[in-house]
């Protein structure tokens, strides 16, 4: 196909494929999806090889979110069954991390429900950021606290954080219809101001909320133009007891085609498989690696992810090796760039500002994933009423065949915030 050349060709230079390009790889059809993967595969591979760069979340503090984002377990009203704790301790925290870094995870997430951290939240992160850094060398903190106040990124910065996660999640056009509580310029200002203090930006969507093709074009856009390191795609997880428990409107096919997108807008950039995966690219996970270059290890903050070792025997069996600790994940005209600088020069094509780029987690506040879909004890708390917290909840699905499918979604009950073991 002459798009997919034009689209190869651009990548391999870093050049921003027109709107009209990025529309077309999501109108292409199940029949060309195998020659869509494989375009975007050298581009890629170009900029990252065959690694993988594995990521592991910690839910500091679950549930109980003032925000009221659509798309989100832990928001505001939320039947959904899932744990609700306050905040890890410190060393809580730090024996949950060091289980994803154990599994081979080079990168460890911090989240938090809410709308955003007050400074003594600002306090209790750098401490779990310390505790972290001392007990795993070498490894890459990124925290996820929702809307940022004046000079708390310059905190987390000094604390020792090596990145910042605030997701954008839809286009500015229709963000209003997902979330009402804060805007659009909100995520965007948390985003600047993490570039601003020196923290790598890692900013992302969630795919399967009912946008539209120009959504999902204008949302990746906007990304290209912040110029975040990351760039996290998630899968709604349509949880019951929320507003988009209906949204069952994902197949593989149409993942492979978003990600493949994102993959020619944002060439070099690390674009990381996030929540949702399991639940909707399902026996097709594999063919995703050819167009990411980053995943999430075991599970989620609220849902449960396949087991830690099928993630690495999937990496393994599709021919990609896990990225080690000493590796540098971007590519070198990146890395060695300023942190909230452009990839390249002023001049060139593709660059990743405003003005090249042409365009003006799950999660509200810092509950979205960092990539993934709010007493000091970590205990559960039943969910409603002194009712027991379910072990499951069901959801149901209508796949193209017409057959229902209930065992998509499993909450999470293990790792953080429990007394069970971790799935790394």
């Amino acid at each position: 196909m002459d798009l997919l050349n034009t689209l190869v060709d651009k990548g391999l230079r870093r050049e921003l494929p027109t709107r009209e390009e990025a529309l077309a790889v999501l109108a292409t059809s199940d029949d060309e999806l195998l020659d869509v993967v494989a375009a975007a595969g050298k581009v890629r591979r170009q900029w990252f090889g065959r690694r993988v760069k594995l990521n592991y979340l910690v839910n500091l503090k679950s549930g109980l979110c003032p925000e009221d984002c659509s798309y989100c377990s832990q928001r505001l009203g939320s039947k959904a069954g899932i744990l609700k704790y306050t905040w890890l301790k410190p060393d809580e925290a730090s024996k949950a991390a060091a289980a994803g870094v154990a599994g081979g995870a080079k990168r460890v997430c911090l989240v938090a429900s809410g709308r955003g951290p007050t400074d003594r939240d600002v306090d209790r992160v750098t401490k779990t950021i310390e505790a972290i850094k001392d007990q795993n060398e070498g490894i890459e903190v990124c925290a996820c606290l929702g809307l940022l106040s004046d000079g708390q990124a310059d905190r987390l910065r000094s604390a020792g954080a090596d990145a910042y996660n605030h997701n954008l999640n839809t286009s500015e056009e229709t963000y209003g219809a997902i979330t009402t509580t804060h805007t659009y310029a909100d995520r965007v200002e948390t985003v600047q101001q993490a570039q601003a203090a020196g923290l790598s930006a890692c900013s992302g969507l969630i795919a399967g909320m009912g946008e539209s093709d120009k959504d999902l074009v204008d949302v990746v856009f906007a990304l290209r133009a912040l110029d975040p390191d990351s760039v996290p795609v998630n899968f709604l997880i349509p949880f019951e007891g929320t507003p988009l428990a209906k949204e069952w409107n994902l197949t593989p096919q149409r993942c492979l085609r978003i990600l493949a997108m994102v993959r020619f807008v944002c060439p070099d950039v690390e674009v990381r498989l996030a929540g949702g995966r399991e639940v909707h690219l399902r026996s097709m996970q594999p063919l995703a690696l050819h167009l990411v270059n980053s995943i999430f290890l075991g599970d989620y903050l609220t849902s449960e992810g396949q087991a830690g070792q099928t993630d690495l025997d999937m990496i393994a069996d599709a021919g990609f090796e896990v990225e080690g600790a000493g590796t540098t994940t971007l590519p070198r005209h990146r890395a060695d760039t300023p942190v909230g600088g452009c990839g390249t020069p002023a001049e060139a094509p593709g660059c990743g500002t405003q003005e090249s780029a042409g365009c003006g987690s799950h999660g509200g506040g810092g509950c979205g994933p960092c990539g993934g879909h709010g007493s000091e004890a970590a205990a559960p708390v039943a969910a409603a009423e002194g009712e027991p917290v379910p072990a499951e909840v069901p959801v149901t699905r209508t796949d193209a065949g017409g057959a229902a499918r209930t065992d998509l979604v499993a909450v999470r009950r293990r790792g953080a915030g429990t007394d069970l073991a971790p799935n790394a």
